[in-house]
C-alpha cells in the first residue's frame, strides 16, 4: 500500500465496538418493543426533533435525534425508538404500519432520507448510512448489509404515494 493510499483510506471501522452498540441497540429495542426479535435493526437519526418523542435527548444541543428503527418486512411495519448516542437509554417506541400511514417515500433532495407521513398533520424523515463515526452526535455503528435491506424493504414493500 503506498503512502497515497494509507492518507485517503480514510479512519478504520472499529468493529469489536460497532458490533457491541449493535448489541445494545438489540437490547434497548427489546426492551420497549413486544415481539421485538421479529425486527431487523438499524441505527438512524432525525433532525426534525420537534416533531417526535424526545424524551431522552433532551439536553442535547443539537437538532439531531438518534433513532433505533426496527422493520418487519411478515407485516410491514415500521418501528422507531429515540435513544442517545451512548445506548444509555430509550424513549416510547412509535410504530408505523404501513396500512395506516399516509404516504412514504425517499427524498433525495435537500437530504437522503426516508419520509414517513403517519397523518396530515406531521412526518418524520429518518436519515441512516452505512456508517457514522461521530461519537458525540451519532451512535458508532457499521451497518452496510442492514441500510441495503432496509432500502429495499422501504422502497419496494413499505413506500406509497
Amino acid at each position: 500500500m503506498g503512502l497515497f493510499d494509507k492518507l485517503f483510506q480514510g479512519p478504520k471501522i472499529d468493529m469489536e465496538k460497532s458490533d457491541a452498540n449493535a448489541k445494545k441497540m438489540r437490547l434497548l429495542f427489546d426492551q420497549v418493543v413486544e415481539d421485538g426479535d421479529r425486527y431487523r435493526l438499524l441505527f438512524g437519526y432525525t433532525e426534525d426533533v420537534s416533531r417526535f418523542n424526545y424524551g431522552f435527548v433532551h439536553g442535547s444541543r443539537t437538532k439531531i435525534g438518534n433513532l433505533i428503527v426496527g422493520w418487519d418486512e411478515a407485516d410491514p411495519t415500521i418501528v422507531v425508538v429515540p435513544t442517545v448516542p451512548d445506548l444509555s437509554g430509550c424513549g416510547e417506541p412509535t410504530y408505523y404500519r404501513r396500512s395506516e400511514i399516509l404516504k412514504a417515500y425517499r427524498n433525495k433532495y435537500p437530504t437522503d432520507a426516508f419520509i414517513i407521513y403517519p397523518d396530515r398533520s406531521g412526518y418524520i424523515g429518518i436519515n441512516a448510512y452505512d456508517w457514522l463515526d461521530d461519537e458525540k452526535l451519532y451512535v458508532y455503528v457499521s451497518q452496510e448489509e442492514e441500510l441495503a435491506a432496509f432500502t429495499d424493504f422501504f422502497m419496494n414493500r413499505f413506500a406509497k404515494k
